[in-house]
């Protein structure tokens, strides 16, 4: 993407009103929708997050299949989630926000037992071993989940890297989490959860076109 067309989407989520945009001072400081979210979309409705939402086709898809549920994407790449932003604010999407900010401090975000779900889809494996302070379901990751999820909150991992799929089942036996279900390839598996199977990123299309299996894992956080 040019760098002019970066600066126009920056410039646009600016104005949107469904992109929320704190600086790191305000969040340090003590964010005003911390434990105020439901404000933001007036009304009592769960949340759930996706956690590095890319271009937002998720957020989006899942926000159209449910009304009457609030969906916010977080990324640190405005300029991805601009297109999802957008997209919500013509089809008046009334459930839907995008947030910029960096996964890591999702604690400082949300308060204690305020999300319903998260999902995880197709994130970056970051498969080196030095990188794995940076991969979305390490330890130190799923404690902050487990901090802002409701005691039978839901962890939803979808992804097309077997190595992410191994290494987080292996953590959650490890870690003694509930796994609710696991397979290694969903679109052969005729008992996989119609809610995974029904939506679909671009790249997940494009996946399935050269035979390229897709894992998912649902589980609960125990500690």
């Amino acid at each position: 993407m040019g760098s002019k067309n970066k600066l126009r989407r920056f410039r646009e989520n600016e104005t949107f009103s469904n992109v929320i945009q704190p600086t790191r001072k305000e969040v340090i400081d003590g964010f005003s929708l911390k434990g105020n979210w439901h404000t933001l979309f007036n009304n009592s409705n769960p949340i759930v997050l996706e956690l590095g939402c890319g271009k937002g086709e998720y957020t989006i898809a899942l926000a159209r299949k449910n009304p009457n549920i609030n969906y916010i994407g977080v990324d640190i790449k405005g300029a991805r989630f601009w297109r999802g932003a957008k997209i919500a604010l013509e089809e008046n999407l009334t459930n839907v926000a995008f947030l910029r900010f960096q996964i890591e401090l999702i604690d400082l975000l949300f308060v204690e037992n305020e999300v319903d779900e998260i999902w995880i889809t197709f994130p970056d494996p970051q498969i080196k071993y030095t990188r794995t302070k940076h991969r979305l379901t390490n330890a130190e990751f799923l404690k902050k989940y487990h901090f802002i999820l409701k005691s039978e909150g839901i962890v939803h991992l979808k992804t097309d890297s077997e190595f992410m799929h191994g290494y987080t089942l292996g953590l959650l036996h490890g870690e003694g989490h509930e796994i609710i279900y696991a397979h290694h390839d969903i679109y052969k598996n005729y008992h996989a959860p119609e809610e995974v199977t029904s939506t679909q990123t671009f790249y997940e299309s494009q996946y399935l076109e050269v035979g390229k299996p897709i894992t998912y894992i649902k589980f609960r956080l125990r500690y």
